[in-house]
């Protein structure tokens, strides 16, 4: 039985929240109701519990699944594992199924809630022989805390100091061989030394539409309504190939079912309201996507801009430019990335319905 142990705030977990892919096999009837589709239980409910259960991300799983055989065939310690990639693609998720897998304890940290070493103390001293501590955005662990890790990961020790000055003394404390698993979207922001500890190192990348497609099913399932295979498509391709997104649009949309469907079930017709409402295109792109695109190009005639610029005349900050909106709009061909700043392409000009030879001042919307 897999004991989950959590020591950081609820409030950290914002960013360790994934997304839920397979149905439920625990027996339990999902919630009714509305609730708030970012909330702790909801995410849980949607998460796979098995491997076997787990969509899309297959030769990732197929890796797992080896370490995992090989693992238990040797009665062994699982080796350290490091996952990263976009936010909301199964990070969180495929480390909570691996010590259910396993049948060991669990444990569960934020990198930004670690501020010492102290910090890392109750969760090391708590790890069973071959438990499982996962820590989310491992890249935001400070300098003291990564160094801390670094005997407990290749030697299974840890020492402690006591005191200060000419009385102070060094404690050896020797753990339990376990295993962690990282999380980041910021490979590159791990140092080489946090890095090479980790003998398994996985990059999770977007989903298929077809993966995509059979989660919005599954968790429709699971959220007690139906969903036509038109209208699971219409959520599926304004996901932008992340799990999390489909299944927040996947709740939003099964409250205009809940009002405008007697029997609550997401039809095209209510699908497409709900985008409408939402203010979803179907490329997926959101109100402040559309914004952006329309920003470089009345105000800068298409560009290069730097992001500074368009982030003043935006009246967004630089960081949620470049994090939140910039990477799915580049993955789609409507901007490029120069030295001399931001430039929309053809292909965005296009999806507003504006011709790139000409100067278009006037707001599209």
């Amino acid at each position: 039985m897999v004991r989950e142990t959590i020591f950081s705030d609820d409030s950290e977990d914002d960013e360790d929240e994934d997304e839920g892919q397979r149905e439920d096999h625990s027996g339990e009837s999902p919630m009714n109701g509305d609730f708030d589709p970012n909330s702790r239980e909801i995410d849980e409910r949607l998460r796979p519990q098995k491997l076997e259960d787990v969509i899309g991300q297959r030769k990732v799983v197929e890796r797992v699944r080896v370490m995992l055989d090989a693992t238990r065939k040797r009665n062994d310690t699982l080796g350290h594992i490091l996952f990263d990639g976009p936010p909301g693609i199964g990070k969180t998720t495929l480390a909570t199924v691996i010590p259910k897998e396993l049948g060991v304890d669990f444990q569960i940290a934020a990198g930004p809630a670690l501020d010492a070493p102290k910090d890392l103390l109750p969760y090391l001293t708590n790890a069973g022989h071959g438990s499982v501590l996962f820590i989310d955005e491992i890249h935001r662990l400070r300098p003291a805390v990564e160094e801390f890790l670094y005997p407990a990961m290749e030697d299974f020790r840890i020492d402690i100091a006591l005191g200060d000055g000419l009385n102070a003394r060094t404690i050896n404390m020797q753990l339990k061989p376990f295993t962690i698993i990282g999380a980041t979207t910021r490979a590159g922001m791990l140092t080489a030394p946090m890095r090479d500890r980790f003998v398994y190192r996985e990059h999770l990348d977007y989903y298929e539409s077809d993966d995509v497609i059979e989660i919005v099913r599954r968790n429709a399932k699971k959220l007690k309504t139906s969903v036509s295979d038109e209208a699971a498509m219409e959520i599926a391709r304004r996901s932008q190939g992340t799990p999390r997104k489909a299944n927040n649009i996947l709740l939003r949309t099964r409250d205009f079912a809940t009002l405008k469907d007697p029997t609550g079930q997401i039809t095209t017709k209510i699908a497409q309201h709900a985008m409408e409402m939402l203010e979803i295109d179907s490329y997926g792109l959101e109100r402040q996507d559309r914004r952006y695109l329309q920003t470089v190009i009345e105000i800068f005639q298409g560009g290069p801009a730097g992001l500074s610029a368009i982030g003043h005349s935006m009246s967004v900050p630089t960081d949620t430019l470049e994090d939140d909106i910039e990477p799915f709009l580049l993955r789609s061909g409507f901007i490029q990335r120069t030295p001399r700043g931001r430039i929309i392409t053809s292909k965005g000009y296009q999806h507003l319905g504006l011709d790139p030879g000409s100067s278009n001042t006037g707001s599209s919307f």
